[in-house]
């Protein structure tokens, strides 16, 4: 088994920039990782983010697929307690119909109290809605009479038409940070995506908790295991390091704030430290101390014995490589995903292959 590489795309833009430019670039940024032989694109999803917005999810990704090739697409993820599942059934099927079959759905319960509000949703009934969309989404994709009846929505007779190329659907990968959430996944989902903030050891950790729930469910062990991640290559790790400091930084006080668990960031000192009267942190040692142990940003031979860690050491069958943040330099974003496809690519599948 081998670890297939792909491109999270960063459609998160400040409010000043461009929407048209900005999308442009990620079209450029497909084309090129298709060019290059990624295996991968995934787009992200959250609502009213001020400051720095997201382009729809599921309508980039339909956009996406013109310039895909063989490439599979996926949500990274989908907030699905925030949508009717019949409107994600319909959709996907489509976006898996332009990508001949390549695309791979991502969902999570979703945690920021204004997207639950914004769209009209009772945020103390995600868990029963996540639960519920799941398995709707799935008989919507199996079933061609579906019957189910909620406090929410009522389907009789219900079927989606096209449906995806696959009969049993496209897989559904769950992410979660919770241990009880992970370990329900491991009952619901065809696969536990991991989220970028938590360290390499807690991913580890998670990775068996999802392992638990599948085998306490009676189902075999999963045969994917995904994680996004922070990842950043230049030909001087230093250079590579200072380009995306302020970025991350700036991210993960967001997460923080945000009341995501495991963010990597205090909640309460997104002013940089300090607080214990020392003398405040750099913005050197500020990344240092966040992106040890979860990041990987350096020069070529850093980044690559850090991709073949993921899977010698966690079994990852699948990264989304996070490349670019809200108002990093686009070109930037480019000579990474240039040097990651020209030279860290090749190396980590030789390291990789069976021998």
């Amino acid at each position: 088994m081998t670890m297939k590489m792909g491109i999270y795309l960063n459609s998160q833009h400040p409010a000043e920039e461009d929407p048209g430019e900005h999308l442009r670039a990620i079209v450029a940024q497909v084309q090129s990782a298709e060019r290059l032989g990624f295996d991968s694109i995934w787009a992200g999803e959250h609502h009213l983010t001020d400051g720095f917005h997201f382009f729809p999810q599921l309508t980039l990704l339909a956009h996406l697929a013109a310039f895909s090739g063989d490439m599979a697409l996926g949500t990274n993820l989908v907030l699905l307690p925030l949508h009717r599942p019949v409107d994600i059934a319909e959709q996907v099927a489509l976006i898996d119909q332009l990508c001949g079959g390549r695309f791979i759905l991502t969902v999570g319960q979703g945690y920021r109290q204004e997207e639950f509000d914004a769209m009209g949703v009772p945020m103390a009934e995600r868990l029963v809605r996540f639960i519920d969309g799941v398995e709707i989404i799935r008989r919507l994709w199996n079933e061609d009479h579906v019957d189910h009846v909620t406090p929410w929505y009522s389907l009789a007779g219900a079927a989606v038409r096209p449906g995806p190329v696959h009969p049993s659907g496209p897989p559904i990968w769950i992410g979660a940070t919770a241990d009880r959430a992970i370990r329900r996944a491991g009952r619901l989902g065809d696969a536990f995506m991991a989220t970028p903030s938590v360290t390499t050891g807690e991913v580890r950790r998670q990775f068996e908790i999802f392992a638990e729930g599948r085998a306490d469910a009676g189902l075999p062990p999963a045969t994917d295991a995904g994680r996004l991640i922070e990842v950043f290559c230049h030909e001087d790790g230093a250079e590579a390091r200072r380009r995306v400091a302020p970025h991350l930084l700036t991210k993960y006080e967001a997460y923080a704030s945000w009341g995501l668990h495991n963010s990597g960031v205090d909640a309460g000192d997104e002013d940089g430290g300090g607080s214990s009267g020392g003398p405040t942190p750099t913005v050197e040692e500020r990344f240092a101390a966040l992106a040890r142990d979860r990041f990987v940003v350096g020069d070529p031979d850093e980044v690559v014995a850090g991709l073949v860690a993921q899977h010698r050491d966690l079994g990852l069958t699948h990264l989304t490589m996070r490349v670019t943040w809200p108002g990093s330099d686009l070109g930037h974003a480019m000579e990474c995903i240039e040097l990651l496809g020209a030279e860290v690519l090749p190396r980590v599948r030789a390291e990789l292959a069976p021998t």
